[in-house]
């Protein structure tokens, strides 16, 4: 499948180290809109839409890992990046994990947040994938933002919940079925062992969507991976504990500890 023109937008001083943020699946680039201008003084940011999200054009039929992957190539080639710093989150992690095997030149330094190496429920993801396609992705709403952030951060952010639903409403349909089909048939299991850029996990205590052991076996299979617990934090931990994750991708992409 041919690369995607997708969606970006740079921040922060041109000559900085550049740090890519990948998005979640039904997310758009907003979502890092907490980190942003705290790593925005320190890098070159760019974030971006992963395809059929935001403003990104969406592919018919199923994309793959790699689909993913060579979009964010081709965005590097287009702004002249060699090599930058890549952080993403769920499918944005899963991305990043195929850039770090694939294109270890190109990738910095990694950190995975929220995310997998092999979901183990391909049915579920099919089951969606259908449900997006034959009824669109807004009746997905508000069960998957459910999961997006613990009860109580949802219940003191009504606001939020709202803005997160309508991302996800405004989702291409098709392109977010294309992206469940790339989380349903990817198994990076056996490339961890491969990846040799230095690697921080990050985890969500209460993540249901993906819990904490998939963030378990990334730092156990990648080499000198470092594993980093927040709690309370569901699966969209950079909105739950900003300040956190804000942290530890500075420290990390810095070489610092995070």
């Amino acid at each position: 499948m041919t690369a995607v023109e997708v969606h970006a937008v740079v921040e922060g001083p041109a000559d900085a180290p550049v740090l890519l943020l990948s998005n979640s699946l039904g997310s758009d680039l907003t979502m890092w809109d907490p980190q942003l201008p705290a790593l925005a003084e320190r890098f070159r940011v760019v974030r971006y839409d992963t395809r059929g999200h935001g403003r990104s054009p969406a592919v018919p039929g199923d994309a793959t890992i790699d689909d993913l992957a060579d979009d964010v190539v081709s965005l590097l080639d287009r702004l002249g990046v060699e090599r930058a710093h890549v952080a993403g989150l769920s499918i944005g992690g899963m991305t990043g994990l195929r850039l770090a095997v694939r294109e270890p030149h190109r990738v910095a330094s990694l950190a995975v947040l929220c995310s997998s190496a092999h979901t183990g429920n391909a049915d579920a993801w099919r089951e969606r994938a259908h449900t997006a396609r034959t009824r669109g992705t807004a009746v997905l709403a508000e069960t998957v933002v459910g999961r997006w952030l613990t009860p109580p951060h949802a219940a003191a952010h009504p606001d939020l919940v709202a803005r997160l639903q309508a991302m996800i409403a405004a989702a291409d349909d098709e392109g977010y079925a294309g992206c469940c089909a790339a989380i349903e048939r990817m198994d990076q299991r056996p490339d961890l062992g491969g990846i040799t850029t230095p690697t921080l996990v990050v985890s969500g205590a209460e993540d249901q969507a993906l819990p904490p052991e998939h963030q378990r076996l990334i730092a156990e299979g990648v080499p000198g991976a470092r594993l980093l617990s927040l709690s309370p934090a569901a699966h969209l931990a950079n909105l739950e504990q900003p300040e956190q994750v804000t942290r530890a991708l500075i420290a990390h992409a810095t070489g610092g500890t995070a």
